[in-house]
C-alpha cells in the first residue's frame, strides 16, 4: 500500500492525473499534436469533462481514506458543492 500523501503532494498528484486524462482524450482522437487554438469548443469541453471526472474519482477515493477532519471537510465542500 502506498504511503499517505500530504495535501500538497495529493494536489500535485491530482493535477498530473487530470493532465493525463486530458492527454488520453486528445491521443484517442488523434489530436495530441495539434495546437490548442485549433481545438473546437466541444473538444475543450470534453477534455475538461475528462479532467473533472478524474478529479472527482480521486477526491472521492481520498475522502474515504480518512484524511484529517479539516481536509475531509474541504473535500466534502468540493464534492458536494
Amino acid at each position: 500500500m502506498a504511503e499517505p500523501m500530504s495535501p500538497d503532494e495529493w494536489q500535485a498528484h491530482v493535477t498530473r492525473q487530470a493532465a493525463v486524462a486530458m492527454g488520453r482524450w486528445l491521443e484517442a482522437r488523434g489530436r495530441l499534436d495539434r495546437p490548442i487554438a485549433t481545438l473546437t469548443r466541444k473538444d475543450l469541453e470534453c477534455m475538461a469533462s475528462n479532467a473533472i471526472s478524474r478529479f472527482i474519482g480521486l477526491a472521492s477515493q481520498r475522502r474515504t481514506q480518512g484524511p484529517d477532519p479539516a481536509e475531509r471537510e474541504k473535500l466534502d465542500d468540493l464534492l458536494m458543492g
